[in-house]
C-alpha cells in the first residue's frame, strides 16, 4: 500500500472513531439530514403554540438540529394527536401536546383518531399552564364574586369562550358555574385564540383560559382578571386573588404540556431528545421567559415516568368526565 493510500485509510478510520464517539445528544434528526416537525393542536398565538415555539428556539440550540412548528387546530388537539399517530417513528415528527388532548378527548368524543395509550411514546413533561378568569372590561363586576351575583340576577346573559368542547377550559367553566349555580352561555373556539379575540370585542363576555394567553390583554387593559385558579396568587399583572380565596374551596384549572413521538420511536431517541429538552427547558432564561408568559415549568425524570404520568391521567380524567355527563359527538 503507497502512502497517499495508507494516509486516506487513517484518514477514514480516525472520522469514523470521531462519529462513533458523538455523543447521543447530538444525534437524533440533523444526523439523518432532517428537520423535527413540532405539531401543536392550536392556533398560532396560544399558549401551546408560544411555549412550542420557546421550545423549539432552545432545543435548536442545544442540539443544533432544526425544528419547525406545525399548527394543526381542531377538535381540542385531537386532530393534530391523530396525524402524530401516523405519522413516520424516525424523529422526524413529534408534537407538544397539552393534557386535554390525552387524557379527556378520548372520553368525551364518540371517536377520537388515536390511543393515548398504545400511539405513543411518552419524551417529558415540558410545563404547566394555569388558567385565570377574565372578562371584558366594560362589565360591571370586578371579581368572580361580583360575577356570579351579576349572573344570578342575569341568568343567560352572559356567554363564555373556550378553546374548544371537553377542553380545560371548557370543563373548568362548566364546574365553576355548576359550583356557583349560575347560567352562562358556553361559545366553543378553536383554540383559545380566537375566543379571547372575541371576549376582547365584546363579542363575548368571559372565559376562563391559559395564564399565558391572557397575561398581555390583561397588562393592556383589554380584558379583566376576576380570579386565578390556582393554589396561590400569580405573579404581575395577573397577582389577584384566587378563586380558593373568593369562596371556591379547592377549585384549580390548569393543563400540562407534554412532548410526545409516535409509537415505536427508538427508545435511544426518546432518551436523548429527553435530555435535550431538559438542557434546552431548564437554562435560566427559559424558565423566567415561562414564568413571564404566564407557564410554570415541569419536568419529567425520565420517558418512564411521563408514561405512567399520562397513564394516571388519562384514568382520572377519564372518571371526571364520567361524573361530569359532558359528551360530544
Amino acid at each position: 500500500m503507497d502512502n497517499q493510500a495508507m494516509l486516506s485509510r487513517r484518514a477514514l478510520l480516525a472520522l469514523a472513531a470521531a462519529s462513533m464517539g458523538t455523543p447521543a445528544l447530538a444525534q437524533p434528526a440533523a444526523s439523518r439530514g432532517k428537520v423535527t416537525k413540532i405539531l401543536v393542536g392550536f392556533p398560532p398565538g396560544q399558549a401551546t403554540d408560544i411555549v412550542a415555539r420557546l421550545m423549539a428556539e432552545k432545543m435548536q440550540a442545544v442540539t443544533g438540529e432544526n425544528y419547525i412548528v406545525d399548527n394543526k387546530p381542531g377538535q381540542g388537539g385531537s386532530i393534530a394527536m391523530g396525524q402524530l399517530a401516523k405519522s413516520p417513528n424516525d424523529g422526524s415528527v413529534m408534537m407538544l401536546t397539552h393534557m386535554s388532548a390525552v387524557a379527556t378527548n378520548p372520553h368525551l368524543y364518540r371517536s377520537v383518531p388515536y390511543d393515548s395509550l398504545k400511539d405513543y411514546e411518552a419524551v417529558g413533561l415540558v410545563g404547566d399552564l394555569p388558567f385565570v378568569l377574565v372578562c371584558h372590561p366594560s362589565l360591571p363586576f370586578t371579581d368572580a364574586r361580583g360575577l356570579v351575583a351579576y349572573a344570578k340576577a342575569n341568568p343567560g346573559k352572559l356567554t363564555n369562550a373556550s378553546s374548544g368542547n371537553g377542553t380545560v377550559s371548557h370543563l373548568a367553566m362548566e364546574e365553576f358555574k355548576r359550583r356557583a349555580g349560575i347560567d352562562i352561555v358556553h361559545v366553543p373556539y378553536k383554540g383559545s385564540a380566537p375566543g379571547l379575540t372575541d371576549v376582547v370585542a365584546g363579542n363575548v363576555s368571559l372565559a376562563l383560559e391559559t395564564a399565558a394567553g391572557v397575561q398581555a390583554f390583561v397588562q393592556g387593559g383589554k380584558l379583566r382578571a376576576l380570579g386565578a385558579a390556582t393554589a396561590s396568587r400569580l405573579d404581575a399583572p395577573l397577582a389577584v386573588p384566587t378563586l380558593i380565596e373568593q369562596g371556591f374551596a379547592d377549585f384549580r384549572a390548569s393543563t400540562w404540556l407534554m412532548l410526545l413521538y409516535p409509537v415505536g420511536t427508538s427508545k435511544a431517541l426518546v432518551a436523548s431528545t429527553h435530555e435535550a429538552i431538559g438542557k434546552a427547558m431548564r437554562k435560566p432564561e427559559v424558565e423566567r421567559r415561562m414564568r413571564s408568559i404566564g407557564a410554570l415549568p415541569r419536568y419529567s425524570a425520565s420517558p418512564e415516568e411521563a408514561a405512567a404520568y399520562v397513564a394516571s391521567e388519562f384514568k382520572s380524567w377519564g372518571e371526571l368526565v364520567r361524573r361530569s355527563g359532558v359528551q360530544m359527538d
